[in-house]
C-alpha cells in the first residue's frame, strides 16, 4: 500500500518530467547582470581552479545537485545515479525531504545514496512545518543511519498552500528552527523550494544557528505550478509567478547574512552560476536540469555535470579569475527590471 506522502513523491517526479512547470513571465532576472569581460584575461584557462568548500566538505567546483526527490521507490535509481555522478565529479547533493522516511523506515533504501558514493556531501531535507512533529532525536537517528553531512530545512509556504492538504501553520518557526540547528548533529542550513528567500526573513535566520541559506529564488522551476498541477486546483495560475526572482534572493540575502548561500533557482548553465556567485553566493544549485539529464541517461547526466563545470571555468576565465575569492571581488553591472526593483 503506496502511503499518501509517498504517492506525492511519484506524482511530483511525474509532473516535473512530464509538465511545463516553469515559471511563466517571471525569470531569475540573473539575465540584468552584466559581468566585465576582460579580452586580455592575463591568465591560462588551466589555472582556473574553483574548488570550494560547504559547510566544512570539499567539492571540486562549486555545485550543489539540489534536493529532487526521496521516499519512493521509483525515488530510488534517481538517487542513486545522481550521487555516483556526483562521486564521479567531487561534488554534493540534497536528497528529497525524508518526511517519508520518518513515516515508514522500510523506504530508507530509497535515500541510501552513501552506499554507492561514499565521499560525497549529501545533505537530508526536512520541511519546517514538520518541526512540529518530529523530534531532534528521531531527526538524528536519520542524519546517523544514511550517514549524512548536513540538514536543510526547507522553506515552502507557498507550495503548502497549494496542497489542500497542506500544513500552512508557519506560526513561531523561526524559534524551532534555532532549537532543531542546535540539537542536530551535522550543520543545518535552510532552503526555498523556488519561490525566494526576502532580506527579511534572511535577516530572522541570520540569528539562528542556521550555517547557510539556499536561496532557491524564482525563474525555475515553479512549485506552486507543481502542486496545482497536482490537485488540479485554480490556484495554479494565480501564483505561478509568485516570489523573489533569483537574483534579487541572492542579493538581499548577502545584505542581511553572513554566513554562506547557496545560489539556486531557475539555474541551468555555468555562466548563470558563475553570476550567482558574484553576487554574493558561495556555491550555485540546480535540480530540474539534473533531473531531466538523469532521465535521459546516466551519460546524459554526466554530461550536463561536464559542460556546467567547463562553462564556469570559462566564465571565469574571462573575466580573468582564477578561483572563486577572485569572483567574489569581481565588479559587475545591473541593468533593466533588477535595478529597478534593487532602486525600491
Amino acid at each position: 500500500m503506496v502511503s499518501k506522502t509517498e504517492q506525492r513523491k511519484i506524482d511530483h517526479i511525474k509532473l516535473c518530467v512530464e509538465k511545463d512547470v516553469a515559471f511563466d513571465k517571471k525569470t531569475t532576472l540573473l539575465e540584468d547582470v552584466e559581468l566585465n569581460y576582460k579580452t586580455l584575461p592575463e591568465i591560462s584557462l588551466e589555472e582556473v581552479n574553483l574548488s570550494t568548500q560547504l559547510l566544512g566538505k570539499e567539492f571540486s567546483f562549486p555545485f550543489l545537485a539540489s534536493a529532487i526527490t526521496g521516499g519512493a521507490q521509483v525515488s530510488k535509481k534517481i538517487n542513486f545515479d545522481i550521487a555516483k555522478a556526483c562521486q564521479e565529479f567531487g561534488i554534493g547533493m540534497g536528497l528529497g525531504s525524508m518526511r517519508a522516511m520518518l513515516e515508514n523506515p522500510k523506504i530508507k533504501d530509497t535515500y541510501n545514496v552513501k552506499s554507492v558514493a561514499p565521499e560525497i556531501f549529501v545533505a537530508g531535507n526536512i520541511g519546517v512545518a514538520q518541526l512540529r512533529s518530529y523530534s531532534t532525536q528521531e531527526v538524528n537517528s536519520v542524519i546517523e543511519s544514511l550517514n549524512l553531512d548536513a540538514l536543510a530545512i526547507h522553506l515552502n509556504a507557498a507550495q503548502e498552500a497549494m496542497q489542500p492538504e497542506g500544513d500552512v501553520n508557519f506560526s513561531n518557526l523561526i524559534e524551532k528552527i534555532d532549537e532543531f540547528s542546535k540539537e542536530v548533529c551535522v550543520p543545518v542550513y535552510a532552503k526555498e523550494v523556488g519561490h525566494g528567500i526576502s532580506f527579511e526573513v534572511a535577516s530572522k535566520l541570520e540569528q539562528t544557528n542556521i550555517q547557510a541559506i539556499d536561496v532557491q529564488g524564482a525563474g525555475g522551476t515553479s512549485w506552486t505550478r507543481v502542486d496545482a498541477l497536482r490537485h488540479k486546483g485554480s490556484f495554479g495560475s494565480v501564483f505561478r509567478d509568485f516570489g523573489l526572482p533569483t537574483a534579487v534572493s541572492i542579493i538581499e540575502t548577502k545584505n542581511a547574512f553572513t554566513k554562506q548561500i547557496i545560489a539556486s533557482g531557475g539555474i541551468r548553465n555555468g555562466l548563470d552560476a558563475v553570476k550567482g556567485i558574484i553576487l554574493g553566493a558561495s556555491m550555485s544549485g540546480a535540480a530540474m536540469p539534473v533531473l531531466q539529464a538523469q532521465q535521459k541517461s546516466y551519460k546524459s547526466l554526466q554530461n550536463f555535470f561536464s559542460n556546467f563545470k567547463n562553462e564556469m571555468e570559462i566564465t571565469s576565465f574571462l573575466l580573468g579569475c582564477k578561483n572563486i575569492e577572485e569572483l567574489h571581488r569581481q565588479n559587475y553591472v545591473v541593468l533593466g527590471k533588477l535595478k529597478e526593483w534593487l532602486n525600491q
